[in-house]
């Protein structure tokens, strides 16, 4: 039977000379874990699997070398016609595998998927993520030993690393990098050496299309992506009924057998539920609506950061109602499917109508979105769910990125070519909607910034304010290892404020 999630979600890997133990999994998804210990190359390798149900379809051995994989594959049937005829791997892991035998580390260049891996050959350990690294990838190495996990705190208690330039260190994690996105780094383990080896960049180049060449390849491109991710059953679509959400949700509903499932989520400060309802009922969905109260979504702060381990206030502030949402949901093992990140190709979140400055701002948010973990899975995984998002398919970005942006800001609309492509699938106000993004639509930033002025930081400081509590709830829920559940928001809001007072001092 076809598998709903992915066979891993995660993993800690140590590759040791010395058979050296690994440290005790620790993830914030949820799931099995298994473990593995295997001997090879006259090296140990220990596997720390957090699995749904199959790890063995998420590790693969042969004779070159042994795969361990996090995720999932969206252009399988094009990998599996470059292998021999009759080779048919079974899973991610062992195709992976059998193309790393033809290619070595250059088949990490033909993948497109939301993963992580760990290869293990003869001398060396490959570290790779995905064309966005969507799924965070995070390693500590020297000399005789490489440790690597997808999600920082599981490193927390490893021996300290040397320095890696080729990576980004992790805040307070001496040794800890992490990988950056579309990029194998190659590590030898006798010295602990590591080279870094760029498998996708955000295309800088831009391509003038008619109108109608234009709109189709959108069309094209964000059918197929949504197509790949569908799964065997009907997946969750989250539906804030902008274009960005509403067009996945009609090209699933347009691929599944029967109705596809859609929820929104408010708070009882804003939601945009009369908007998200017009989509539901227009696409014919099971469609849900959750409120969340203001508090309770405050709350979930150090859930967010803990998922996401990220430290920009910003992009935590926008997960915020989304990992919300995901514990809220209830049950476990969905297949979401979103509308976020399109605003990054597509120039969304920019009202502006100066075509130079607009594809300055384009080229900075592509330049500069790794290692913000927007788009983790972990932020549905500490639900039990697993989340996939189409504007961040490889091959759509190919397209969406590369356009001239006159296509994407033209006639007065912002994200003109995607309103164009989806115009007949949706209603017409929701095509002509104006962007609003998750965290304004559920007023999840006016919520954080009251907390603040509350606790008596000036309004001219809140986002530094913001800056501060994030930065200490990562102290908290990712270096010192505390559950978010042990960790009271207010108090950290009232120690970021205190931090801000005291250094506003003036000295006596």
């Amino acid at each position: 039977m076809e598998r709903t999630l992915p066979a891993a979600t995660g993993f800690l890997a140590a590759v040791h000379q010395d058979g050296g133990r690994a440290p005790a999994p620790v993830f914030a998804s949820l799931g099995s874990c298994a473990l593995e210990r295997e001997e090879r190359h006259g090296h140990t390798l220990h596997t720390g699997l957090l699995h749904t149900g199959a790890p063995e379809a998420a590790r693969a051995y042969g004779p070159r070398c042994a795969v361990v994989f996090a995720g999932e594959l969206y252009n399988q049937a094009e990998l599996r016609s470059l292998l021999p005829p009759g080779a048919g791997p079974d899973g991610d892991a062992q195709l992976v595998r059998a193309l790393f035998d033809i290619y070595d580390l250059h088949a990490f260049r033909l993948l497109n998927g939301r993963f992580a891996a760990l290869v293990q050959g003869e001398g060396r350990v490959l570290l790779a993520t995905d064309h966005a690294g969507s799924v965070p990838l995070y390693l500590t190495a020297a000399p005789g030993r490489v440790l690597a996990a997808t999600e920082a705190k599981a490193l927390r208690t490893a021996p300290t690393g040397r320095p890696l330039p080729a990576a980004r260190p992790v805040r307070r994690l001496p040794g800890v990098h992490q990988v950056p996105a579309g990029t194998v780094l190659e590590v030898a383990l006798g010295t602990g050496g590591c080279t870094a080896h760029r498998t996708w960049a955000p295309p800088l180049s831009r391509r003038i299309l008619p109108e109608d060449e234009a709109v189709a390849a959108v069309r094209r491109a964000l059918e197929h992506a949504v197509q790949v991710r569908m799964g065997p059953e009907a997946p969750l679509v989250v539906l804030s009924g902008g274009i960005d959400s509403s067009s996945v949700a009609a090209l699933a509903a347009g691929r599944a057998a029967g109705p596809v499932d859609t929820v929104s989520m408010g708070t009882d400060e804003a939601d945009e539920f009369p908007q998200a309802r017009v989509v539901a009922a227009h696409l014919g969905t099971a469609h849900r609506e959750l409120t969340i109260p203001t508090d309770d979504l405050l709350r979930r702060l150090p859930h967010t950061v803990w998922a996401a381990e990220s430290l920009d206030p910003d992009i935590i502030e926008y997960l915020l109602p989304l990992t919300a949402l995901y514990l809220r949901l209830g049950g476990t093992g969905r297949r979401i499917l979103t509308g976020y990140g399109a605003d990054i190709p597509l120039g969304g979140m920019h009202r502006e109508d100066r075509l130079p400055a607009l594809d300055t701002a384009l080229a900075h948010d592509m330049e500069t979105f790794d290692g913000l973990n927007e788009m983790s899975p972990v932020l549905s995984g500490i639900g039990g769910h697993w989340s996939t998002h189409p504007y961040w398919d490889r091959e759509v970005l190919d397209v969406l990125v590369p356009l001239e942006a006159g296509l994407k800001r033209r006639y007065g609309q912002d994200k003109w070519v995607l309103r164009a492509a989806m115009g007949d699938v949706l209603p017409q106000e929701t095509v002509l909607r104006p962007k609003l993004g998750v965290h304004e639509g559920s007023g999840t930033t006016s919520s954080f910034s009251r907390l603040l002025t509350a606790a008596g930081v000036p309004q001219g400081r809140v986002h530094h304010a913001k800056r501060l509590v994030v930065q200490e709830l990562f102290d908290q829920v990712v270096v010192a290892g505390r559950h978010p559940d042990e960790v009271a928001t207010e108090e950290v809001v009232q120690l970021a404020a205190g931090q801000l007072e005291s250094r506003t001092q003036p000295i006596s």
